[in-house]
């Protein structure tokens, strides 16, 4: 079995698309009020695309949610309650240790020389 593309018609232009360019990257985006504003970033430095490519990897994340991350960083913004999962596997390892207990209240005890 052979599938051919299209062939664009006469009127629709050289792009394949019947669309002027300016609106040509949006079509079949979302319209709602809430969707966001796409971005293309070209020229990429290598060190940068490899380092959010890393980071993506590391945190089993997206390059996109990463990359986005690091541009509201970039740009001093601070984005609506960001999650980290960073210390994930920490989550429900607690073990009981006496040794540990009586280190961690040690290290709580106010001296009261320390404050006059």
């Amino acid at each position: 079995m052979h599938f051919s593309s299209p062939q664009p018609t006469p009127d629709v232009g050289s792009s394949g698309l019947d669309v002027p360019t300016g609106h040509a990257y949006t079509v079949g985006m979302s319209r709602s009020p809430k969707a966001a504003t796409q971005y293309t970033i070209r020229n990429v430095p290598t060190v940068v695309d490899r380092a959010l490519r890393r980071s993506a990897d590391r945190q089993g994340r997206s390059l996109n949610e990463v990359s986005l991350e690091a541009l509201a960083r970039g740009a001093g913004v601070e984005r609506e309650a960001m999650e980290h999962h960073d210390v994930d596997f920490l989550f429900g390892s607690w073990v009981e240790d006496p040794t540990v207990d009586r280190a961690l209240a040690d290290q709580r005890a106010i001296d009261e020389d320390l404050w006059r």
